[in-house]
């Protein structure tokens, strides 16, 4: 037996390694320099409730998460519901357009939401033309074309998980309730809803963190005036050479994602959610 679990170690020893090397000394290198640089204590850390910069960076970004995670788990629900009941021939193209911003790049899709957003974008043009507004609209550089650009990354992102979990629920309990006499809204209400919950929940978590720690779209469509955690620690890092704030607000990042994580799992199971728990 312990010829057999030292041959699994083994296996596993150069993996370890990798992320040893990888992963986990440079966590804890940015850890170190966040106690040490300038000079060694908390003081960068004591920032969080002195330093009007920092506390405004981790307001936007908690903001602009919240609304984020909340538009695309609705956009989300709704696309995957579609999907679901679509026939097989329907679901595999609904999967294709759902799946299709995937395959372009985060760069390319952002500068193309600029393109639309901005004053002078068909957007703004097609509002004007029509009547509905005079002057265009601040469409972009500022939070509301950050969440569009996040919203539009995310959407796929919450569609999967709720997708999976919506094609478990088995057809007869909705046949049956409707047997009984619910209405369609009722059925969906006290049967298919819950038993969605898991993957709604599953959904939550993973945009939430991957929105987080979001760096490119919020660079481009924020134009500069409106910082999220990911570019300010660009900024202070890359620009004003501050390692101790930038390596501060980094450790405070990995940090919100497990505070998150271990929240989360002491209210559901997450390993079954991602689908790696036993059934």
């Amino acid at each position: 037996m312990w010829r057999r679990d030292a041959g699994w170690w083994v296996l596993l020893l150069p993996a370890f390694a990798l992320l040893t090397v990888f992963y986990i000394a440079p966590i804890l290198q940015v850890l170190a320099i966040s106690f040490t640089d300038p000079e060694p204590g908390i003081g960068n850390y004591e920032r969080i409730l002195t330093n009007l910069s920092v506390q405004r960076a981790l307001l936007t970004t908690l903001r602009i998460c919240v609304i984020t995670t909340a538009i695309a788990l609705v956009l989300g629900y709704a696309l995957a519901y579609a999907i679901t009941l679509a026939s097989e021939r329907g679901r595999r193209w609904w999967l294709f357009c759902v799946l299709v911003p995937l395959w372009i790049s985060v760069l390319v899709r952002a500068f193309a939401w600029v393109t639309l957003l901005r004053r002078q974008g068909l957007v703004n043009q097609t509002l004007i033309e029509t009547g509905i507004i005079a002057e265009p609209l601040p469409l972009v550089w500022n939070e509301f074309g950050i969440i569009v650009g996040m919203v539009h990354f995310m959407v796929p992102y919450a569609v999967l998980p709720m997708l999976a979990s919506m094609r478990e629920i088995d057809p007869r309990l909705l046949a049956a309730a409707r047997g009984l006499g619910a209405s369609r809204l009722t059925v969906f209400r006290r049967v298919f809803l819950p038993l969605s919950l898991p993957g709604l929940i599953a959904a939550g978590v993973l945009v939430f963190i991957f929105s987080l720690g979001f760096y490119v779209t919020p660079a481009i469509l924020g134009g500069g005036k409106t910082l999220m955690v990911a570019e300010w620690i660009s900024l202070q890092i890359l620009d004003l050479i501050r390692w101790g704030l930038g390596t501060m607000m980094a450790t405070l990042l990995v940090v919100s994602i497990l505070v998150t994580l271990a929240v989360f799992s002491r209210v559901v199971d997450l390993r079954r959610l991602f689908g790696s728990g036993a059934r």
